[in-house]
């Protein structure tokens, strides 16, 4: 855990700080990091979620290659580890026929938890790291940024709609949302319904995951302030060896958080699938 040391600020501008994502403004093209509306990019979250997404692939790509029957590695043994247990959480909870289903899994498993993962170094590693480079923001545990969660719980919304429409068809889907639950007589509030069900489904996946990490990252942030002003005083040794068993105590419990939090919002993204494709 690193200690907090931003030179004559306040607790509350240090927390700030830390909160605020790197933004360029589309309409400006410009780096701004108080911009806000619907043409500006949180480059950071974009940055580290392509590049762990391209570790992850880097990393089990690498393993297939060098697979082998006889004297498997390290490597190979931890990926198919991971895989066949994917694979076998989608054939318990997945009952339809797709060959989609499980590969996706896997990568919003291994994905979100690499993102979720960020959060475990220390605080003012690569924002200082970024500082010096003459970087002013930057946030990088991607999932506390809800524009990352919620770009995956609709990319998940999206395959829902459409495994629906194939498996029913047009006609079918559209007449299960104006049935059920309450038969014909009652179609518009049975289409009401589908619409609150149907949304709070990817609602509440990306505000799930996107709440659990933003609460772990601001309690790390608040861990880090407990040396901030303390300067040479007395106090300095005391809180810095307080904040460090205080910051390796929640990094231990938050590595639970981060793989449950990857775990939830893949088995639900499953289930989400196969209820899409089930008849009421």
């Amino acid at each position: 855990m690193a200690s907090a040391e931003e030179g004559g600020s306040t607790a509350t501008q240090y927390i700030q700080h830390h909160l605020t994502n790197l933004k360029f403004d589309l309409s400006s093209m410009q780096i701004d990091g108080h911009a806000s509306g619907f043409w500006v990019l949180n480059v950071d979250s974009l940055f580290f979620s392509i590049v762990l997404g391209v570790f992850f692939l880097y990393f089990f790509r690498l393993a297939a290659k060098k697979v082998t029957a006889s004297e498997p590695s390290g490597l190979q043994n931890f990926v198919e580890m991971v895989v066949d247990f994917t694979d076998t959480q989608v054939r318990d909870i997945y009952h339809g026929d797709s060959k989609l289903i499980a590969p996706l899994a896997l990568t919003i498993f291994v994905w979100v938890f690499l993102m979720n993962f960020m959060d475990l170094i220390p605080v003012d590693a690569l924002p200082a790291a970024a500082h010096a480079s003459g970087i002013e923001y930057l946030k990088v545990v991607p999932t506390t940024d809800l524009n990352i969660t919620f770009g995956l719980s609709i990319s998940v919304f999206l395959l829902m709609m459409f495994y629906g429409i194939k498996v029913k068809g047009g006609v079918g889907f559209l007449k299960e949302t104006l049935t059920h639950p309450f038969g014909p007589w009652l179609a518009p509030f049975n289409f009401m319904l589908f619409l609150v069900e149907t949304i709070a489904k990817p609602v509440s996946l990306s505000l799930r995951l996107f709440g659990n990490l933003y609460a772990g990252e601001l309690i790390f942030i608040l861990i880090a302030t407990f040396t901030l002003g303390a300067g040479a005083s007395l106090l300095a040794i005391p809180m810095f060896i307080l904040q460090v068993l205080l910051g390796v105590g929640w990094a231990i419990f938050h590595i639970l958080v981060i793989t449950l939090q990857a775990y939830i919002f893949g088995m639900l993204t499953i289930v989400y699938l196969s209820m899409a494709q089930q008849d009421h």
